[in-house]
């Protein structure tokens, strides 16, 4: 679990699937709001109010990004305003919170080295995969991949750990600012040039 603060009331909390496991949590239920979900909810809370030196009161909008491979993304908006229904709400020890969820079907990963991508993309072709759409953004690459079969994307997550980690960053930021090196066949470019 990542936390970084985005400004004076937003928080980002990168959450992997390993971080959900670990706690005897599943996706399905935050999507359900269970009672688990809630108290790992509420010890963020507390891990982001040491952390950042922050008293988190009042209403929070919850917006949770469900990043196919790399676990989830949410993002905190602390209110800045109370007012009096919620100041009532907090004397009695609740938080007001509203959840948005949206889910992505791509897989991105991020590689601190050229020669990790040159590596990773060697093991995927050993293992019959193509494709690939390959970026750079402020000095490291980053490798997406859309619409594999769940065998196929079992085994690339698998190698992509191996040589890079789950990128935090939208692929629609990397496409507006980063530089698009290989369009559509990255495996086949990289394997056939290194």
């Amino acid at each position: 679990m990542r936390l970084e603060r985005l400004n004076y009331n937003r928080i980002k909390i990168h959450l992997t699937f390993d971080d959900l496991y670990e706690r005897g949590l599943t996706k399905d239920d935050i999507w359900k709001d269970s009672i688990k979900w809630q108290y790992f909810f509420h010890e963020m809370l507390e891990e982001a109010n040491v952390l950042f030196d922050i008293e988190i009161q009042g209403s929070v909008a919850v917006e949770i990004f469900s990043l196919k491979a790399q676990g989830m993304v949410m993002i905190l908006t602390m209110s800045d305003s109370l007012e009096e229904e919620e100041e009532e709400l907090l004397n009695e020890g609740f938080l007001e919170m509203q959840v948005t969820v949206e889910e992505t079907i791509d897989i991105l990963f991020e590689f601190m080295e050229l020669e990790d991508v040159i590596q990773v993309c060697k093991q995927l072709k050993s293992l019959n995969l193509n494709g690939g759409l390959l970026l750079s953004k402020d000095g490291r690459y980053y490798l997406m991949f859309k619409e594999m079969t769940a065998k196929e994307e079992e085994r690339a997550v698998a190698m992509l750990g191996e040589y890079g980690e789950p990128a935090l960053i939208s692929i629609h930021i990397l496409e507006e600012y980063g530089k698009i090196i290989c369009a559509d066949c990255a495996i086949e470019t990289i394997t056939t040039y290194f």
